[in-house]
């Protein structure tokens, strides 16, 4: 009971962790007023025409990579399903790749079933698991990964970078006289994460991590899964937004989304060297707003100005001669998303 009266808290004070849908309380009501001015309530889907509703919903984690330069993104392969482990291998090793990987849902949100891949074994386990379509990837072995939301409205020359989220994997540090166990229940990022955790390092926890000894308790860099997002805002500069402009003006009919990648350094991260692993439309958030200890207030009139943003270039784009979803169209697509990510 203590347990779970702990775990009650720290979320309640700690509104970073509250349910996406009270946070998205006002923007419903904002949504609503753009549809009514737009006559669509999928008016978002302009936003970035090449990309099936702009990103907010139902588009191919796939289709967008492929859309970007190789040389900016990971090796990567789509997996139909169902398929047994022999056939999926044949194709890995025939698309240049090599354990570990990363398997994720070509549809999917919020880290679900995402995971790191380390032998036959853990792939085996995962077709058992997942029932969708999913992405085997490179694993990037980069030490820093970010997300990076870009803007650009169509009826302007160049783009900018208005959010960048660090990202910091959920981790604990022994003192030589706790235990794994005793290590994550008092550290109250990782406690959140012990349905999990328990699973996952069952054989361990109950050794004595040395002094100073790091263990990396998650490897994905996925809120949801433990990963401390930071407010990195400050890294935007001329040279970074120049980057990034150049990169996505070579991602034919993207306006508006969150790169999530990876880098050696913040240096190479201003010059554009990064391999990006996803990019996400309009569905995605400005992230650094989940810093921990951030203002509510500060990150509810973020995502105001964000929802603008949108309207904005989707509305623009729209005069430019792009269609908006039908009500028909787009509730189709929601129908399909929801019934395949189930």
């Amino acid at each position: 009971m203590a347990f779970r009266r702990k775990k009650f808290f720290i979320k309640l004070f700690n509104w970073e962790y509250w349910p996406f849908g009270i946070i998205h309380i006002p923007l419903v009501f904002m949504w609503l007023w753009y549809s009514l001015r737009e006559r669509s309530f999928f008016y978002f889907s302009a936003s970035n025409p090449s990309i099936l509703s702009g990103g907010m919903m139902g588009e191919s984690k796939y289709e967008v990579l492929s859309m970007i330069p190789a040389d900016l993104k990971p090796n990567t392969l789509l997996v139909k399903v169902p398929s047994d482990v022999f056939t999926l291998e044949e194709k890995i090793v025939a698309s240049g790749l090599r354990y570990p990987l990363i398997f994720k849902p070509d549809l999917g949100e919020r880290g679900w079933m995402v995971r790191k891949i380390n032998d036959r074994e853990e792939a085996q386990l995962y077709l058992k698991e997942i029932k969708i379509d999913f992405i085997a990837q490179e694993l990037v072995d980069l030490p820093l990964e970010f997300g990076v939301y870009y803007v650009r409205f169509p009826n302007q020359e160049k783009g900018t970078v208005n959010s960048i989220t660090g990202k910091k994997f959920l981790s604990v540090q022994g003192d030589g006289q706790k235990t794994l166990q005793e290590l994550i229940w008092q550290d109250n990022r990782a406690l959140l994460q012990w349905d999990v955790l328990k699973t996952k390092f069952h054989q361990q926890l109950t050794q004595v991590i040395p002094e100073g000894q790091q263990v990396k308790l998650v490897s994905i860099g996925n809120h949801c899964l433990g990963t401390t997002f930071i407010n990195a805002n400050h890294l935007i500069t001329p040279a970074l937004n120049e980057s990034f402009d150049r990169i996505s003006k070579n991602i034919n009919g993207f306006y508006f989304g969150r790169y999530d990648l990876r880098c050696a350094s913040e240096n190479d991260l201003e010059n554009g060297k990064v391999k990006i692993v996803e990019l996400n439309g309009c569905g995605a958030e400005p992230s650094h707003i989940y810093h921990p200890n951030a203002s509510l207030l500060t990150g509810m009139a973020d995502l105001i100005k964000h929802w603008k943003n949108l309207y904005r270039i989707s509305r623009e784009n729209h005069l430019r001669g792009v269609p908006y979803l039908s009500f028909r169209e787009g509730r189709t697509i929601y129908k399909n998303f929801k019934a395949l990510s189930a």
